[in-house]
């Protein structure tokens, strides 16, 4: 074989294994996203995630596999409520749902929050959904507040290494001593917010100049994971030292405090949450 050929099967070849290499990788972060948005939404798969990542990072995938990889994507179909027929929720919310997560749902999801000890309480719950899911996080919800005194940020700042040691080494939480410090370290952090802005709930709502952003999405693959605002306040929050705030995790904390309604707007919560947030602002 001449040598030309040589070289061009050789350049063949190296070019298969690249795209072979970049092809699993896009698979592998793929199945992270999903992975992770099942945390946040416990649903099959969600398309945002297929999406974002194929807006937000080249691949060399050509449009026929991607368009394969968009098809075997699951959507979760819209289901009457169990036993409530006349009730619609959010399509993530089915048969399977644990009821713990539908009583999230219906009760405080989407809720507006002013106290300060549940924005606190929230803003480290959403910070464990990159070790749990919503659904582990609410099963030992009043352990976790217990451990953290009632998320009072002035008092959670105080606690030192017995306390930070006893929190983690508690079988029933299997919090990781990282995540325990940083809670601790945030409420330091959260005390110097009250100080400057008047409260945490002041801090929080003037970024969204005391009104909640109110969507109207129809399908669950339309909530996106992270928003300009949620990057906004989580900037500022990492330059004020709080750490495990990311987009992502400030958007669930949005969602959960109702800064953000995101109910579909079948579910029987949107209209609720939007009367809720169409009340003025209060700080309690």
């Amino acid at each position: 074989m001449s040598k030309p050929n040589n070289v061009r099967r050789y350049a063949i070849e190296k070019y298969n294994r690249e795209e072979s290499i970049i092809s699993n990788n896009y698979g592998n972060n793929l199945f992270y996203l999903s992975k992770h948005l099942k945390k946040v939404y416990p649903i099959e798969h969600h398309k945002t995630c297929s999406q974002t990542f194929i807006n937000d990072f080249s691949s060399p995938l050509d449009h026929k596999k991607r368009e394969i990889l968009d098809n075997n994507i699951v959507v979760p179909q819209v289901i009457p409520c169990p036993n409530e027929k006349e009730l619609m929720r959010c399509s993530w919310i089915t048969n399977s749902t644990d009821k713990v997560y539908v009583q999230f749902h219906d009760e405080c999801w989407g809720v507006p929050v002013y106290d300060d000890h549940q924005l606190f309480e929230l803003l480290s719950l959403a910070g464990l959904l990159m070790d749990f899911n919503w659904t582990e996080i609410l099963k030992i919800r009043e352990q976790i507040r217990e451990a953290f005194v009632g998320f009072n940020a002035k008092q959670v700042a105080k606690m030192g290494e017995k306390e930070i040691n006893e929190v983690v080494s508690n079988v029933s939480l299997m919090l990781a001593e990282n995540r325990v410090r940083s809670i601790v370290d945030n409420a330091k952090c959260i005390v110097k917010i009250g100080e400057e802005f008047g409260s945490l709930s002041c801090y929080m709502w003037n970024h969204m100049n005391y009104k909640a952003i109110i969507n109207r999405f129809r399908n669950a693959r339309d909530v996106p994971l992270r928003s300009p605002k949620a990057e906004a306040i989580s900037k500022d929050l990492v330059k004020r030292g709080l750490r495990h705030v990311g987009p992502v995790v400030i958007n669930s904390f949005m969602q959960a405090a109702g800064m953000t309604i995101d109910h579909l707007i079948y579910c029987f919560r949107h209209k609720e949450c939007l009367n809720l947030a169409e009340r003025p602002w209060r700080h309690v």
